[in-house]
């Protein structure tokens, strides 16, 4: 019951924490360069999973959090172009956070054997819920960020 009250906690907080980035890039940010910043953020958030494998000494999670951490950061920068790779981007890495979440504290092994790193209590709970709500808000966005491209070239 606790782990619930604690999730669902930090999962308020996620969405509050969307809802104020949401907030800021829309009014202080040209839409021709909100996708090039959440690009950037993407690739930002994705190692965070390297600092927690360093932290916490995960030896044998470099491997699978080296490979994700590459695969987050191409989507990342093919993001800054291509908005619906960064709704993926953003779709998978909440999903990402959610398996680690499960994984660390519910005690099941979705990795199949495979090492992963720790992670802090509710932090994946926070993180998918940022970054689906995100995806949720560059699918509103990504037709004015083609447009403002588009009309910056013409």
């Amino acid at each position: 019951m606790a782990l619930m009250i604690i999730l669902s906690l930090y999962a308020s907080i996620g969405l509050l924490a969307a809802l104020g980035s949401m907030y800021l890039t829309y009014r202080f940010v040209p839409a021709r360069f909100e996708s090039t910043l959440y690009g950037a953020f993407l690739i930002l958030i994705a190692a965070f999973y390297l600092v927690f494998t360093s932290y916490f000494g995960d030896e044998a999670a470099w491997n699978l959090e080296m490979a994700a951490v590459l695969g987050f950061a191409l989507m990342g920068g093919l993001g800054t172009r291509l908005p619906m790779v960064l709704v993926a981007g953003y779709l998978l890495h909440g999903a990402w956070d959610a398996l680690h979440e499960i994984h660390a504290h519910a005690g099941l092994d979705v990795f199949r054997g495979r090492p992963s790193t720790q992670i802090p209590l509710a932090y994946g709970a926070f993180c998918a819920t940022y970054d689906w709500s995100m995806a949720l808000y560059f699918l509103y966005r990504r037709g004015h960020w083609i447009t403002s491209r588009a009309s910056r070239i013409s």
